[in-house]
């Protein structure tokens, strides 16, 4: 759950990943989403990079490279994830004075669960491997054999329990030093507080496919992804330079940065969505989608907010029961939509 920030809270932002800044700072207010300027070649060049993330040839078999010079990347997502699947060799990969072996669809694992920090096992199953538990148990039994990914419950619990994944610090070192996600794309290893991991596996990976379904649906691409911590830890890094170089007041500052990164300020808080994705459409434009997961303990001044943000609000069906308390406000349920 995201929030609205008045004040420096940098012991958040445990492990992040430092990100470069897009060039334009352009916005377009509309559901969430912005269009930046940024030349069309330039949007060429990053959908490039990502190609080569996605079809990494120095792990893959002469087969395997074979097979995806007959696939071009501009295949669906079901039938990029089925030819991914279909690859079942490992290949040795060397990381400084270690060598794992790995699938390319345990490569695939090991960036999901990086870039979103922790990942319900369930989700994974779902949308990483199409619901063959058979192939995910392997490949999770290989990767955590490895000390590259580790697999925890939420809670002692049983019953408020799931189990999920996240990276170990060597997971997380070995995709930055084989380039497997791009540079300004944030990886996190280690679990936050159970409270957090709890509210991040349930559904925000879910909400990622959705969404990015729809964008590729519509002839999207989907250049990356940030979570509130990122975007928190972004701001506050600008603003505390900005106050080094005694650049104006710090509250007019903060809402100057904040419009620069296309982050809403409502009443004079800046609003932080719980997932940002960045895409280029098909007329080759860098656009950004905002998303909230709304659980069941949402107040309607919190959902408020979010609805005038311009943030794209999804609920679970389980969590429905608990924002009945909202109803009554038309505009804030017309806001949610269904996960």
């Amino acid at each position: 759950m995201s929030r609205g920030f008045d004040g420096f809270e940098i012991h958040h932002f445990r492990d992040s990943q430092s990100q470069s800044e897009p060039s334009s700072h352009s916005r377009e207010s509309s559901r969430g989403r912005g269009n930046s300027s940024q030349p069309e070649a330039g949007v060429k060049i990053k959908l490039a990079k990502i190609r080569e993330t996605e079809y990494q040839s120095d792990y893959l078999d002469s087969q395997s490279r074979e097979r995806q010079e007959a696939n071009p990347p501009s295949l669906s997502r079901d039938t990029r994830q089925a030819d991914l699947l279909a690859q079942r060799e490992r290949t040795g990969i060397s990381n400084r004075d270690r060598s794992y072996s790995l699938r390319p669809s345990e490569i695939r694992t090991l960036t999901e669960v990086g870039k979103f920090r922790v990942v319900a096992v369930e989700d994974i199953a779902k949308q990483a491997y199409a619901g063959d538990r058979s192939r995910m148990d392997s490949d999770l039994r290989n990767l955590i054999y490895q000390r590259l990914v580790e697999r925890r419950d939420t809670s002692v619990l049983k019953k408020e329990s799931q189990q999920v994944l996240t990276l170990t610090k060597q997971g997380k070192r070995l995709i930055r030093r084989h380039g497997f996600v791009l540079d300004d794309q944030a990886i996190y290893s280690g679990f936050v507080k159970p409270k957090e991991a709890d509210h991040d596996a349930a559904a925000l990976y879910r909400l990622y496919h959705k969404a990015a379904d729809e964008i590729e649906r519509k002839g999207g691409k989907v250049l990356g992804v940030q979570l509130d911590y990122e975007l928190k830890e972004k701001l506050y890094r600008k603003l505390g330079q900005a106050q080094w170089q005694g650049e104006g007041q710090t509250h007019g500052r903060k809402e100057a940065l904040a419009r620069e990164m296309h982050l809403p300020v409502v009443h004079g808080k800046v609003s932080f969505p719980d997932l940002r994705i960045e895409y280029a459409n098909q007329e080759m434009e860098i656009c950004r989608v905002d998303l909230e997961l709304a659980t069941g303990h949402y107040h309607a001044g919190h959902l408020a907010e979010k609805a005038r943000a311009g943030f794209q609000i999804y609920a679970r069906p389980e969590d429905a029961a608990g924002l009945r308390r909202v109803r009554d406000d038309r505009e804030i349920m017309t806001a949610i939509l269904s996960l």
